[in-house]
């Protein structure tokens, strides 16, 4: 595993004062992606969405309005692993997850295996807020969109060219991939999209969104609309969202892993995302990362793969990009 440093600004108590992290993705990034223009193109992306959810806080918005916000503007960008060019299935679809939580509340929604919802993280708000479920999916998902007045889009709205060759590909070299590999990993894991906030009023936030793994079972559901698994926010501790092979994430239950090391053995958020990421989640064998902020504003962003496009950006309009 390669080593990569969390970000912390210090103690932070001021009342008035906010955060937003965001996501892209964690994982191996392959040479093919790895050019300039591309990264621009992504890092350009980052800004929008941190740009987006800033402007939200800066005029008291809340922690979830800014969260859905953020998501919205990488779910609609086909660099990303969520939403418009999000990985497809061995069948060649595009099955789409999201979650959101809240802080204050620890209200929750999620929908899983959506196939026509353009914006994922939008239905999520919906399912917590207008109904008495946590998670939804499929097609039950999607008729509870429409009953609550979401438009449906075509399944090919999600299907790009760039998506398409990759299943190519990956099919091709099937019988050659071990389980777990630096190439599957690749092309697997890096994408999804998420953010968590703390807004001027100090509730937390935190909001997912992936199309999962590429060439994935059709059904397969990972982390990012698991509670506790991808996305987690207590205002008692902090807010979580991952990005990874979602399996190890489920089973390590890492979001909930961060905020419980926080509540019951005092540690600071940087440690408790330091241990978890670098330490818990190795032992199960996984790959990947994940953004959190705490009640003070503090931010973390570890990770143990070779890069997560990632960002922050707080009460002074002065944001960070970066992925390696």
């Amino acid at each position: 595993m390669i080593n990569a440093i969390s970000t912390s600004a210090g103690d932070r108590t001021a009342d008035n004062s906010f955060a937003l992290v965001i996501h892209g993705g964690a994982g191996v990034i392959i040479q093919e992606e790895r050019t300039p223009e591309r990264e621009a193109a992504i890092l350009a992306r980052l800004q929008e969405s941190l740009q987006t959810g800033h402007a939200i806080l800066a005029t008291n918005g809340t922690s979830l309005d800014a969260v859905v916000a953020a998501v919205k503007v990488l779910e609609d960008s086909p660099l990303f692993n969520a939403g418009r060019g999000a990985v497809l299935n061995s069948e060649g679809a595009a099955e789409l997850d999201a979650a959101i939580m809240d802080g204050a509340t620890r209200k929750a929604g999620a929908v899983a295996a959506v196939k026509r919802i353009k914006n994922p993280i939008e239905a999520a708000r919906l399912v917590m807020d207008r109904s008495n479920h946590v998670l939804l999916v499929g097609d039950g998902a999607e008729m509870f969109a429409t009953g609550e007045g979401m438009e449906l889009v075509s399944p090919d709205y999600f299907v790009t060219e760039h998506r398409k060759k990759q299943l190519e590909r990956i099919q091709r070299e099937q019988s050659k991939l071990r389980a777990h590999s630096d190439w599957e990993h690749a092309v697997d894991s890096l994408g999804t999209v998420g953010a968590v906030a703390r807004d001027r009023h100090r509730n937390l936030a935190a909001g997912t969104s992936t199309g999962g793994m590429a060439n994935k079972k059709p059904g397969r559901v990972g982390d990012s609309p698991i509670i506790g698994a991808g996305t987690y926010a207590n205002n008692a501790t902090c807010a979580v969202s991952a990005t990874g092979h979602g399996e190890c994430f489920i089973r390590a239950v890492v979001a909930h892993d961060i905020s419980a090391l926080m509540e019951y053995k005092d540690m600071s958020l940087i440690e408790a995302a330091e241990l978890v990421v670098k330490k818990n989640l190795v032992e199960f064998g996984g790959e990947g990362g994940a953004i959190a902020v705490d009640r003070s504003g503090n931010v973390a962003t570890p990770f143990n793969s070779q890069g997560m496009y990632r960002g922050y950006v707080r009460e002074d309009g002065k944001s960070f990009v970066a992925i390696y």
